[in-house]
């Protein structure tokens, strides 16, 4: 049999531990959001050492995402991707910045080659990163993919503004204490 539905959750921790009505007004309290769902994500033990959360430009919360690549059996179920999808569904849009609100996603790494691609389908105008791909791979032993030579230049060719290493160490953290760990989930 075929199966003609998917079906990815995040852990239910995220709705006890976010605070879905504050508002995050600047690129640290972003960021910050960002790499606390990374570090919780670790602590529970339910993925990988990303997390990721789609603002308005003025900071209203849209959605968040953890890596659940493991837990759903679905190499798809990056942190990135799913707060883009969890953002589209509150939003009823595929496109989220298609009424001219800036969309800012943060990422507590740089995106994969996968998350890049979704990044530019799904209407983000600004991204945050902590972590360089760079720390992703010798901390944490993961291959994040080729991405364009001049990455950050081809985003911003397509309106897209990057910010990268904010918060750099923290973000470092997390992936340093989940490869340290050995297990991966």
């Amino acid at each position: 049999m075929l199966y003609a539905q998917l079906h990815l959750t995040l852990p239910a921790w995220v709705h006890e531990e976010v605070d879905s009505q504050r508002l995050y007004p600047d690129d640290d309290s972003r960021i910050a959001l960002a790499i606390q769902l990374s570090r919780r994500n670790v602590d529970h033990r339910s993925g990988g050492p990303f997390g990721a959360a789609v603002f308005t430009g003025e900071g209203r919360l849209i959605g968040v995402g953890v890596n659940r690549v493991v837990p759903h059996n679905c190499s798809a179920a990056h942190a990135e991707v799913m707060a883009l999808a969890t953002s589209q569904q509150r939003m009823q849009r595929y496109r989220l910045n298609e009424d001219g609100d800036r969309i800012v996603l943060a990422s507590s790494a740089q995106p994969c080659s996968m998350c890049y691609g979704a990044l530019v389908w799904a209407g983000v105008d600004e991204l945050l990163i902590g972590a360089r791909a760079e720390d992703v791979q010798e901390l944490a032993g993961f291959d994040e993919g080729p991405l364009p030579a001049d990455w950050i230049g081809e985003l911003g060719r397509r309106g897209i503004q990057v910010r990268r290493d904010l918060m750099r160490d923290h973000a470092r953290d997390v992936l340093r204490d989940y490869g340290e760990d050995g297990i991966v989930y």
